[in-house]
C-alpha cells in the first residue's frame, strides 16, 4: 500500500464568512496542491473539507499521514468522537447536535477506504507545509470574498456557480 502525506488547512474570513481550504499531497517526489473557496462557510467546515478533498484526490486505497492544525478535526478522529457522534445519530450528548454531520460522514467514509493517521501540527510555527496550506486557504477565502463582492456590486444575488477545485502546482 502506497504511503501518502497530506497537509491540510482551512480558513474563514469571519466565522461564518468567506472561507477556503488548502491541501498538499506528497508521494515520493510528487507533490500536488489543491485549494478552493466558498462565499459563506465556517472555519471548521473548511478544516474538514480540506481533509476530505485531500483524501478524495487519492485514486487508490493508501496509507495516509494527514497533518492538520485543527484540534477539532484531529481530536474528533483520534479520540473517536466523530464515530461516537455518528453512532448516536449525530448527537454530541443528550441535548447537543454534532455540527457538520455531512462532512463528518464523508470523512469517516473515506477513512474506511484509506488507512489514515491524523496528526496535529501547531499553526504558524514554521512548518513550511502547514504555512503553505494556510496561505492557500487564505488566498482561496479572499478570492471567494472578492467574487461575492463583485457579484453584489453587479446586482446579482451573490450565489456563485459551483467550480472545480483549483490545482496549483
Amino acid at each position: 500500500m502506497k504511503h501518502v502525506t497530506i497537509y491540510t488547512d482551512g480558513s474563514s474570513l469571519g466565522n461564518p464568512g468567506p472561507g477556503g481550504y488548502g491541501v498538499i499531497l506528497q508521494f515520493g517526489a510528487h507533490r500536488k496542491e489543491l485549494s478552493d473557496g466558498f462565499p459563506h462557510t465556517t472555519n471548521n467546515r473548511m478544516e474538514l473539507l480540506a481533509a476530505i478533498k485531500g483524501l478524495q484526490a487519492l485514486k487508490y486505497p493508501c496509507e495516509v499521514t494527514l497533518y492538520s492544525d485543527s484540534r477539532y478535526l484531529v481530536d474528533a478522529m483520534t479520540k473517536g468522537w466523530a464515530e461516537r457522534w455518528r453512532a448516536h445519530g449525530w448527537m454530541r450528548n443528550a441535548k447537543d447536535k454534532a455540527l457538520n454531520p455531512d462532512l463528518w460522514e464523508e470523512l469517516l467514509r473515506l477513512c474506511e477506504t484509506h488507512r489514515v493517521t491524523f496528526k496535529w501540527v501547531k499553526a504558524h510555527n514554521g512548518d513550511p507545509n502547514n504555512e503553505r496550506c494556510d496561505a492557500l486557504a487564505r488566498q482561496a477565502a479572499q478570492s471567494a470574498r472578492d467574487e461575492a463582492q463583485g457579484d453584489a456590486a453587479q446586482g446579482s444575488p451573490g450565489v456563485l456557480p459551483p467550480r472545480a477545485p483549483r490545482l496549483l502546482l
